[in-house]
């Protein structure tokens, strides 16, 4: 009777499993089917999730007659910029709050968690007159400056928590063997939280690879437009055009399905043990 239990739990966990894989994954293979088809089957109806001849020729309009690839080359542009500065800034800000006691320090954390909380929305105006007044208004340098800012909160959160679950008695270890505090945290703390670095560089990159309104409110010019903005261009007063949108969409999702392909395994591990300590 146990087991017969125990066998049914272990199936309905499984159809469960596999319903909300189908879930998740049938926009991404309906939007892939949708650019793979010719011009006249998008707007077919009743639909069909497959075509009947494969073409590649969205994907050839969006890369070659439209600004799509400019769109593309800035987001890589922003997005690597400002995931690596505030990787940098973020981990030793984390390394200091996690290893060092001080006065206030309790009420920086609950300051720098409450940035993070504030809705984008609600702080555009602002940001939009500070860029202009400061000459970076439609400029790489504005917008890499405001993602930077963004993501650090939510960084040294999750980083802090990673370098308090590593022992202190390696870095005393190193200390005794005639390093210095900076030469025992690259040398020794670093290494090791290598998969927390990684969980935050890949947190970090999809905030700015997927935001529109400050992409959109901090330049105006096609030439320092964003891919958020690049997917929206295909929708106009006339109509949608699914295929290109969609051809642009799975162009605009390699970058991201690449990075989590190479890091998944540190990505886990980082944010499991991020999650350790708070």
């Amino acid at each position: 009777m146990n087991l017969s239990r125990s066998l049914l739990r272990r199936l309905a966990l499984l159809v469960f499993a596999l319903l909300a894989c189908i879930f998740a994954a049938g926009p991404i293979v309906w939007g892939v089917a949708t650019a793979l088809k010719p011009a006249a089957e998008v707007i077919l109806y009743p639909p069909r999730l497959l075509p009947s001849t494969f073409t590649l020729e969205s994907f050839r309009q969006v890369w070659n007659d439209s600004n799509f690839p400019v769109f593309f080359r800035n987001s890589l542009l922003v997005t690597g910029i400002s995931t690596v500065v505030s990787l940098v800034v973020s981990v030793h800000a984390a390394y200091g709050l996690a290893r060092f006691g001080f006065r206030g320090k309790s009420m920086l954390m609950v300051g720098l968690l409450a940035t993070s909380m504030i809705p984008g929305i609600a702080i555009l105006v602002p940001l939009y007159n500070l860029s202009v007044h400061t000459g970076l208004y439609n400029s790489f340098t504005g917008m890499v400056l405001v993602y930077t800012a963004w993501n650090i909160p939510l960084l040294v959160w999750l980083l802090k928590g990673f370098f308090e679950s590593v022992p202190v008695e390696m870095e005393e270890a190193a200390l005794i063997d005639g390093c210095t505090r900076i030469r025992a945290f690259y040398t020794v703390v670093m290494p090791i939280a290598r998969a927390g670095m990684l969980a935050g560089v890949i947190m970090g990159m999809m905030f700015v690879w997927n935001d529109f309104l400050i992409g959109f409110t901090l330049a105006v010019t096609e030439n320092r437009r964003l891919i958020p903005y690049g997917l929206f261009s295909f929708i106009s007063n006339i109509g949608v055009d699914w295929g290109q949108l969609m051809a642009a969409t799975v162009i605009s999702l390699l970058p991201v399905i690449a990075a989590f392909l190479v890091l998944q395994k540190w990505l886990v591990q980082g944010l499991m043990a991020g999650a350790v300590k708070g």
